[in-house]
């Protein structure tokens, strides 16, 4: 229902608009008033309200008395399918519902998305309501669906109201029933984050691996709405992580699109207003900053998720992270320890996704992660084995005080001194593959693009070298002399010694 747009006035005479106010505002002296100038008490605004409507909506008792004294029809209908009880019932005022009941309202009644009275006060929480209509009112069907498919259980589950959901479960509703779209009460209120109603229906005992249409589980739809403590709810009660909907997206695939769909959605709900709200009061940047994605992938990592589960597309979680730019997500996936070899059904790595996308920092990334892999292969026989792989590593941009002389060499020697493929040759002396030089070039800005280029794949192999405890400046000048370059080389070494002090070990930092 649109309040703001049902109370416009649009449509009505001027004594007309004064009734609907009066009627909204419980002034009772000045509806006699209007009535003794034979005001229409039927008549309607723009979107079919009466003043009957203003008054049971808003509690008025009296005003509701004095309306249905001076003939106002008791089941009127705006042009959203409310009539005055309807709309008792959605904002909890019983006595105003009781009146209505009493001066002949029709109980079996719906509004055009086919909530009854019981919807109403289920979905608003409304117990006292719901303990009325369930106990005075005649032939009332506890389970009756709405056009969604959803009955006042689910409308209860998905607006969190707890107190209206064990009315409900006491009353003996139907507790497996799906809605349209295959969806139980568990789907709806992990969905929308409502950990307590959520931690009921466990209790309860609805099946954890029910799926709806699309083959979702619950578990799936907290992942979806990024609700940590839901998932974290879920999962301790024995949800199966690694289950795969129709499209095979595993939990960790919602988690890794790092809100980026989310957003996305509501972007397009909100026509690309990002401060419009949605149906449910959130605006996309509401939503940006209230999703806490990289603690929900942490969160299903320490669940063993299957880090490289593979969508209909063939896609991983990296390469969703990778495809939208989600470094944070990316960085807690490599350190995780996901197999970069894989490819989608286009044939592309992650490497090759993020490459494409122009996410630079997130191809230096899982460049670096797998060197460090592949280094970390070579020295299993040196790492402690009560340490697990990649501990303590991060993949991003270094920017310690301790290396800041070397990185400064670094980029001065890209920029100036090393000469158009020199890079390559270096990299290909330490070891960077075709398929890293190839991502690094893939952002071109120009005929000087090779500077950029060398100095990202520098820092590259800097954290490499850091990482196994190597010494960089005698790294740097067996580099140099391998491409032919003693002559800078030397010059270099001339210069001072500029390593930083890292300490030797064959483990991660």
């Amino acid at each position: 229902m649109e309040e703001d747009q049902a109370w416009d006035t649009h449509g009505l005479l001027p004594l007309e608009r004064q009734l609907h106010q009066a009627a909204r505002q419980n002034h009772i002296e000045r509806m006699k008033e209007l009535m003794e100038k034979r005001v229409n008490v039927r008549a309607r605004n723009h979107v079919g309200r009466v003043a009957l409507h203003w008054a049971a909506g808003t509690g008025h008792e009296q005003a509701v008395r004095l309306l249905l004294e001076h003939e106002a029809a008791v089941d009127d209908e705006d042009s959203f399918g409310m009539n005055a009880l309807l709309l008792s019932a959605w904002f909890g005022h019983l006595r105003v519902l009781q009146v209505l009941v009493n001066a002949g309202a029709k109980t079996h009644c719906e509004n055009k998305d086919g909530l009854t009275l019981l919807h109403c006060a289920a979905q608003k929480g409304h117990v006292p309501v719901l303990a009325f209509i369930m106990e005075d009112l005649e032939d009332v069907a506890l389970d009756q669906a709405d056009k969604l498919g959803r009955t006042a259980f689910h409308r209860a589950a998905e607006r969190g109201q707890l107190d209206a959901l064990d009315f409900l479960v006491g009353s003996g509703c139907d507790h497996s029933v799906k809605d349209k779209e295959g969806n139980t009460a568990l789907h709806l209120a992990a969905g929308r984050g409502h950990a307590a109603v959520l931690q009921r229906l466990v209790d309860i005992g609805l099946d954890l691996e029910e799926r709806n249409v699309e083959g979702l589980t619950a578990l799936h739809s907290a992942a979806e709405g990024t609700h940590a403590d839901c998932v974290q709810l879920l999962l301790r009660a024995g949800s199966n992580v690694n289950a795969l909907t129709q499209k095979k997206l595993s939990c960790l695939h919602y988690a890794a699109l790092g809100g980026s769909e989310v957003v996305f959605r509501a972007l397009l709900h909100a026509g690309g207003c990002p401060n419009v709200a949605d149906h449910r009061g959130a605006s996309p940047l509401h939503l940006a900053t209230r999703h806490n994605f990289p603690a929900l992938v942490q969160l299903l990592i320490a669940a063993h998720s299957d880090l490289d589960a593979m969508d209909s597309r063939q896609q991983t979680p990296l390469h969703l992270a990778a495809e939208h730019g989600c470094q944070d997500i990316a960085e807690m996936l490599l350190v995780a320890g996901v197999d970069l070899n894989l490819r989608d059904k286009q044939g592309k790595t992650a490497l090759a996704v993020a490459a494409r996308g122009s996410h630079v920092g997130l191809v230096d990334m899982i460049i670096k992660a797998d060197r460090f892999y592949r280094w970390e292969k070579d020295h299993l026989s040196c790492r402690d084995p009560c340490q697990p792989p990649g501990k303590g590593v991060t993949f991003k941009q270094d920017h310690r005080p301790d290396t800041q002389p070397l990185r400064t060499l670094l980029w001065r020697l890209a920029s100036r001194r090393l000469r158009p493929q020199e890079w390559k040759r270096l990299a290909d002396s330490w070891g960077f593959t075709e398929a890293h030089v190839s991502a690094i070039e893939q952002q071109w800005t120009g005929p000087r693009s090779y500077q950029e280029h060398g100095h990202r794949m520098l820092l590259v192999w800097l954290h490499g070298v850091v990482l196994a405890g190597e010494d960089p400046s005698k790294a740097l000048f067996e580099g140099l002399a391998d491409i032919g370059r003693r002559d800078l080389a030397e010059s270099i070494r001339k210069k001072g010694d500029t390593q930083p002090r890292a300490p030797r070990s064959c483990t991660a930092m």
